[in-house]
């Protein structure tokens, strides 16, 4: 952490991540500032959930935040961004399946709420640096003068796959206090801080659909999703029929209502026939991918071929693959053994070792 630095927003959702990491900043001497977003949530998936919801920035998170804030000794405010979450981030979400894409909010919520607007309100209120509980490192590098991001220490909850979209002038105003750490000692740090929220279970699936019931969620909001159109074999052969494309995903093979002698796999979604392709698991594979809306940590993308590992999924391991040199705002990955389900809309995260050279959105997979 930088010597000179005195004010850091704590970005608080009520979590033992967020808590602790304000704690820690604390104990280093900084000068903390505790602010949590309000961002929009389903109000009927919220009211279904009810207490057993476990999705961040409800109610409940605030006031736990508050609490922390309070034990800490430090000043917490919370910021409405109801209206900018909705835009950036649900409606994208909607916007996404529709096309027969499977999006990742919480990528697109640090891309263009955490890092733009929080990061943007800190600077507006006097304040330089911004901090998040995310399980992440940052080191500058001296001979190149650029900082790096790296995976968080504890392998169970790195979270760098989420943070490929971190620029330079973002990664120079942030901490991730806790991503030298593991799980189990942020929760024993946080107990020994007097924290209550030492024990607190972590948020699960997505934080807008509390009662994680996406397909309902897409059918209050979006009526039209309700098309049923046909499902069709690799070949073109009509198998059975489909309730709308927002409702599946590539390599799904539950719940698609065919009999066949083999087990069959969602392998296509084709929006503009409002079809399903389906095909036998080899068919599932892919030997590579076309990545758009690219960033690169470093500022730009390799000049010639590189070796690296790419991740198609946050929990997916991360595998060898060939990263060529960005086209037309495009990236190709060619992995060294195929690998099944790449779905466009996901992350392909791109690394070298523990470091996050970048990464981009799925547009489609390589036979």
């Amino acid at each position: 952490m930088p010597v000179g630095a005195k004010k850091v927003m704590v970005a608080m959702s009520g979590g033992v991540d967020s808590s602790t990491a304000a704690l820690l900043l604390k104990g280093a001497g900084y000068e903390v500032i505790g602010v949590t977003m309000r961002v929009w949530v389903d109000p009927h998936a919220e009211e279904q959930a009810g207490e057993e919801a476990r999705s961040c920035c409800s109610y409940k998170d605030i006031l736990d935040a508050k609490r922390v804030a309070a034990v800490l000794d430090i000043p917490h405010y919370v910021l409405n961004m109801k209206d900018e979450f909705y835009r950036d981030i649900v409606s994208n979400f909607i916007s996404e399946y529709l096309r027969g894409r499977t999006p990742n909010p919480c990528v697109e919520c640090n891309r263009t709420i955490k890092f733009s607007y929080l990061l943007n309100k800190a600077w507006g209120m006097g304040i330089d640096y911004l901090a998040t509980g995310h399980y992440v490192r940052i080191n500058f590098d001296r001979e190149s003068n650029r900082y790096k991001l790296l995976r968080g220490l504890d392998n169970d909850k790195d979270q760098s796959y989420m943070l490929y979209v971190l620029k330079q002038s973002e990664l120079k105003h942030t901490f991730f206090p806790v991503g030298d750490k593991t799980k189990q000692e942020i929760r024993e740090t946080a107990e020994a801080g007097g924290l209550k929220v030492a024990g607190k279970e972590d948020s699960q699936e997505i934080c807008f659909i509390p009662d994680n019931d996406y397909r309902s969620f897409m059918e209050r909001m979006c009526p039209e999703v309700v098309q049923p159109g046909d499902i069709v074999s690799t070949g073109g052969e009509k198998l059975g029929r489909h309730q709308g494309i927002a409702f599946y995903t590539i390599g799904q093979r539950k719940g698609l209502g065919i009999t066949a002698t083999e087990p069959l796999y969602v392998v296509g979604i084709n929006p503009r026939n409002n079809q399903i392709v389906v095909g036998g698991k080899k068919e599932t594979y892919a030997g590579g991918l076309i990545a758009e809306k690219l960033n690169y940590i470093a500022g730009e993308g390799p000049l010639r071929p590189l070796t690296v590992e790419v991740k198609i999924r946050y929990r997916a391991p991360a595998v060898p693959a060939i990263l060529y040199p960005p086209e037309e705002g495009l990236a190709r990955v060619e992995f060294e053994e195929k690998q099944k389900a790449v779905t466009p809309g996901q992350s392909a995260v791109f690394y070298n070792g523990e470091e996050v050279l970048g990464g981009g959105i799925i547009r489609e997979p390589l036979p």
